[in-house]
């Protein structure tokens, strides 16, 4: 069996642990024990109260006060935050999200959307002395979260906000938190103040008094059973003329006065809305965070089984033939630890950046546009990864996969909502369309319709790659040429990079250009409706073509030259596999030929078969210890020996 290259998987998870290496070094310790586990054994409502009780250790060990400011007792350390809690994904997802929406979601909206007037309830939540859930998802309206209907209507004449449901599709719906342990929620409601509606506002709601009865007004509900996270209480909430102070409105960016006269720094109401949605950016980064760690401990588990396991005999020896030595299953399993190790490259960058924004480090007014629209890129990237790597984990383990003791079930089912929460993954890849679009639309808008077709049918516009700077990687990397991509050599990274930022430079431009076609003709929803699939295609491209560019800067970082080596063969599979599966789109718009496609097919039975003896160290590399995996079959001694 592969012992695994100690050394040269330190090296490689050092880089891949990202700029808070220290942060996870320090989290695989304290959530080593059996009392950070989950136990799918018991019953739900058990469940939460085991969650529950982990998050009271877990509040001691100072992770959760990085993610709040120094003034509020906090330590001021989003990315060390957002880093330390990724690594509960690694015990277990229900703690992660119970955690996730107690620190992150309710903590990071009376933070990010407070005052200073709303401090006490900071130092409150960071030590679990007030449990709050965050209620903006209603029954009717999830992720168009500007048509939410519960309204917050201002009484001048007792200075309170009136908060109620008018209609059954206005309950608050999926809310972590609300079935069971949170005694306030920070509700999204349609402010009206003299009359008028000034668009979603956030303010705090008590739910609950202290031994968990609602309180006058309120009704909440079990979600019950749920496909997964049995350990999170998700509920429903139902207000009906709830009065709460003025002060309980979050007024960072719009106050009410006492006469219920409305100000805001921010005029425009689209804006304001966009802003307050901006600042809670940190849920997003997080979500797929986790979905990438949970992903990293399904593929864990499966190779080191498939480095055990045996079946099927060797005609010519007579011995049984080890899984991972079977090219369908080196196929199978090595391509998904490329994406993860790209995707963990791309995480720590998009940490980076929120970092250094929301630290202050950062203070380009584009610099928060960008942020969002590269987390809800990753997002959809990271979550659609885990359901599939941890689905081809499960089948490739076989029976045993399907044994809830051997984990892989377990977290299929629990990062199988991560696909829409945080952002359904459609709506997400559209929002990043849209983005490129719009830029796109400012560079070419001047131009009549000969110019827009001569501009769709050239790729000299290169308006995507001027504004992201990849161009700039590109040629830093070598001279251009005029050499295509189907005569360069794939294994370079400028053509691999060239490739990728080609496919999205066509996507958004003809995207653009169907859309302009398309709406001399009828509507602008007919235009965009028309073009919908085009228009995800483009937003798929683009983040491709982002996760490898923080891949291709992962691997300068690192030092080591064998796993440096090793890294170039994983980023080179990430980018053969990815094209391999894009075959089709690539030959049909002659981005290249049926031979070269061909040779890409080569190409990714020449990797898996060159990463095959390193096996053990890129799962060591992911960096989950052993003692985290809890999957009975790795030392089951009955599935492995024949003797």
């Amino acid at each position: 069996m592969d012992t695994g290259s100690s050394s040269t998987a330190d090296h490689l998870r050092a880089a891949l642990d990202g700029p808070w290496g220290d942060v996870r070094e320090e989290a695989r310790k304290q959530l080593a024990g059996d009392e950070f586990a989950g136990d799918p054994h018991l019953d739900y409502k058990a469940a939460r109260a085991r969650v529950l009780e982990q998050m009271r250790t877990i509040s001691t060990m100072g992770i959760a006060e990085r993610g709040f400011r120094r003034e509020n007792g906090g330590t001021g350390e989003p990315g060390a935050a957002v880093t330390g809690l990724e690594m509960l994904a690694y015990a277990d997802l229900s703690l992660w999200v119970k955690s996730g929406v107690q620190w992150g979601l309710f903590g990071g909206a009376v933070e990010n959307l407070g005052t200073e007037r709303h401090r006490e309830y900071i130092e409150r939540l960071i030590s679990l002395d007030l449990l709050g859930c965050f209620a903006m998802t209603e029954s009717g309206h999830g992720s168009d979260v500007a048509n939410i209907e519960t309204t917050a209507t201002y009484d001048p004449a007792t200075e309170q906000f009136v908060i109620h449901s008018p209609t059954p599709s206005a309950r608050k719906d999926y809310i972590g938190g609300a079935a069971e342990h949170a005694r306030m929620a920070a509700v999204f409601a349609q402010l009206v103040t003299d009359g008028e509606n000034r668009g979603v506002h956030c303010l705090l709601v008590p739910i609950r008094d202290e031994q968990g009865a609602d309180l006058p007004g309120v009704t909440t509900y079990d979600d019950g059973l749920k496909g997964g996270l049995p350990g999170v209480d998700n509920g429903r909430i139902v207000f009906d003329q709830v009065r709460v102070p003025r002060e309980n409105l979050l007024n960072r960016y719009a106050d009410v006065a006492p006469d219920g006269s409305y100000t805001s720094d921010i005029e425009n109401p689209s804006r304001r809305f966009f802003t307050t949605l901006g600042t809670l950016v940190r849920g997003r980064v997080s979500v797929g965070g986790a979905a990438a760690a949970g992903a990293r401990v399904a593929l864990s588990i499966a190779v080191r089984y498939a480095l055990e396991r045996r079946q099927f005999s060797d005609p010519d020896t007579g011995e049984e033939t080890l899984l991972m030595d079977y090219r369908s299953h080196q196929r199978r399993l090595f391509p998904l630890i490329a994406r993860s190790f790209a995707l963990a490259f791309a995480q720590n960058d998009l940490v980076r950046r929120m970092h250094l924004v929301q630290t202050g480090q950062n203070l380009d007014p584009e610099a928060q546009r960008s942020l969002e629209k590269r987390a809800a890129g990753l997002k959809v990237a990271q979550t659609r990864h885990a359901t599939r790597a941890i689905q081809e984990c499960r089948e490739a383990c076989g029976g045993a996969g399907y044994l809830t003791e051997n984990r892989l079930v377990t977290l299929k089912a629990d990062t199988d909502v991560f696909t829409t929460f945080e952002g359904d993954n459609v709506v997400l890849t559209q929002l990043v369309a849209k983005e490129l679009l719009t830029s796109y639309a400012d560079e070419v808008r001047d131009l009549d319709a000969l110019g827009w077709v001569r501009f769709a049918a050239t790729m000299a516009g290169d308006v995507v790659r001027k504004r992201s700077g990849v161009r700039q990687m590109i040629q830093t990397m070598r001279d251009r040429n005029d050499e295509s991509v189907d005569e360069g050599d794939l294994s370079r990274r400028s053509v691999q990079l060239q490739l990728f930022a080609d496919r999205e430079d066509y996507l958004v431009r003809t995207a653009a250009h169907r859309l302009r076609a398309r709406a001399k003709e009828t509507g602008p929803f007919e235009a965009f409706n028309n073009a919908q699939d085009h228009i995800l295609a483009a937003g798929a491209a683009h983040i491709d073509r982002l996760v490898l560019e923080a891949f291709i800067d992962g691997l300068a970082d690192i030092e080591d030259d064998e796993a440096r080596h090793l890294a170039e063969a994983v980023c080179d599979l990430f980018v053969y596999s990815l094209v391999e599966e894009n075959s089709a789109w690539f030959i049909m718009h002659r981005f290249m030929s049926v031979e070269r496609a061909k040779a890409v097919r080569r190409g990714v039975n020449e990797l898996v078969d060159r990463l095959r003896p390193d096996a053990l160290t890129l799962v060591e590399a992911m960096g989950v210890p052993e003692p985290m995996l809890r999957a009975a079959m790795l030392d089951d001694a009955s599935v492995y020996d024949r003797r």
